[in-house]
């Protein structure tokens, strides 16, 4: 079930990334967030009646409202300028076709076939077809082939272009980070398209449509020798039957520049894969995982039998989150030391992370950016994200569809 509790730092979140973003709409915005437009509107209010002062990145917002105008004219003028470039570009880079034409056709490599076919089909009323093919060494029977099929290459084009067009939108609308099996699954579910996998995975291949990939991993995990063992409760089972059973986490490290980092910990639910709890700080502090257990305690209202599987990092490994999780009622589990697949799913999602909000850069455009960028990353993925374990829904959707059958059975 979707959160009713919203914490003093979530509020103050949503209203710093609404504010972040002039173009950014209230509805879009709480959409990304997984909350009514009307409790975020609210938020905003009281806002501005409490007469809170805003951040630096707020202000910096504010400014570049109040020069807008001097912005629309000055891109104005950009745009003048760039558009008669453009046009000089395009006259240059036709008359340097036309050179490479005379030259490019009449040289016998594979990947000019078709050019030869075409050079054939415009000067066939010339010099006749039987003349071009001796000439250019090419087989008669081919080219009848070829401009047989001119219809049918014709409309696979036009159909490719559709559903390129259609893909790119998915693909915009999932900050680039989608790949073909979630696009298919969009294009299923949302566009009610009957389509194939592989279909969908050569359109992207030949438009250039692709995901981000992975960057390298960094070991983060420090074991502390002296803790008291836990046993693994898992032993690499990452599902669970029903809700608030079994979570698992860790801790990740973002670069913000200037060789400073902020960590995130997280606490993930088993069965829907939902991010119920999670903590962003600039140390490494037990606090920060227990913020995060807190967090998710919160969020399901109790965590009372409930198993929580980590690595055996300091953090986890300490009296103080011992402490909490019994004062929670929580069952602690830990994997092998220095075993990183006895937590494969933590880890998958922090690469997931990191693959999809820094996007191939080396660090994050400062603490305040990164902040806002992953809380945003964090809700959408429980919102709007779809997810491979889950049949391509989001975690929140998956929770209320199993929700709903069960009532239904």
């Amino acid at each position: 079930m979707v959160m009713k509790v919203y914490s003093p730092e979530f509020k103050a979140d949503a209203v710093a990334l609404y504010h972040s973003d002039p173009d950014l709409t209230i509805v879009q915005a709480a959409r990304d967030l997984g909350i009514n437009p009307e409790t975020l509107r609210n938020w905003i209010r009281a806002g501005r009646t409490r007469g809170a002062s805003p951040t630096k990145n707020t202000k910096d917002t504010l400014v570049s409202k109040a020069t807008k105008e001097e912005l629309e004219a000055e891109t104005a003028a950009l745009r003048a300028e760039l558009k008669a470039v453009r046009k000089e570009n395009a006259t240059l880079a036709q008359e340097r076709d036309i050179l490479r034409k005379a030259t490019n056709v009449f040289r016998r490599r594979d990947d000019l076939v078709t050019s030869r076919f075409q050079f054939i089909e415009d000067q066939r009323e010339t010099f006749g077809v039987k003349r071009l093919c001796q000439v250019l060494d090419v087989v008669r029977s081919s080219y009848y082939k070829w401009r047989a099929s001119r219809e049918a290459r014709a409309r696979r084009e036009r159909d490719d272009q559709a559903l390129a067009d259609t893909i790119k939108a998915v693909h915009t609308d999932s900050d680039g980070a989608y790949g073909a099996p979630r696009v298919t699954a969009e294009l299923r579910d949302t566009h009610g398209m009957h389509i194939n996998e592989k279909k969908v995975a050569r359109v992207m291949r030949k438009f250039l449509i692709t995901g981000v990939r992975l960057r390298k991993k960094v070991r983060t995990t420090m074991p502390e020798p002296s803790q008291t063992p836990v046993p693994d409760l898992f032993s690499r089972d990452f599902t669970a039957p029903a809700p608030n059973l079994k979570y698992m986490g860790d801790v990740t490290y973002i670069p913000v520049g200037d060789g400073e980092f902020l960590y995130l910990a997280t606490a993930i639910e088993c069965f829907s894969r939902r991010i119920v709890g999670w903590s962003l700080a600039d140390h490494m502090r037990t606090s920060l995982v227990s913020d995060a257990l807190k967090m998710a305690a919160a969020t399901r209202g109790s965590l009372a039998g409930a198993i929580f599987h980590s690595d055996h990092g300091v953090q986890y490994g300490s009296r103080q989150f011992a402490a909490l999780c019994a004062e929670l009622c929580v069952t602690q589990s830990m994997g092998a030391v220095g075993t990183s697949a006895d937590n494969a799913a933590c880890e998958s999602f922090h690469a997931s992370l990191k693959r999809e909000t820094l996007k191939g850069a080396r660090d994050d455009d400062g603490a305040s950016a990164c902040r806002r960028t992953v809380f945003r990353w964090l809700t959408r993925y429980n919102t709007w994200r779809r997810h491979s374990a889950n049949a391509q829904f989001s975690p929140i959707a998956y929770e209320q569809q199993s929700a709903t059958l069960t009532l239904a059975a």
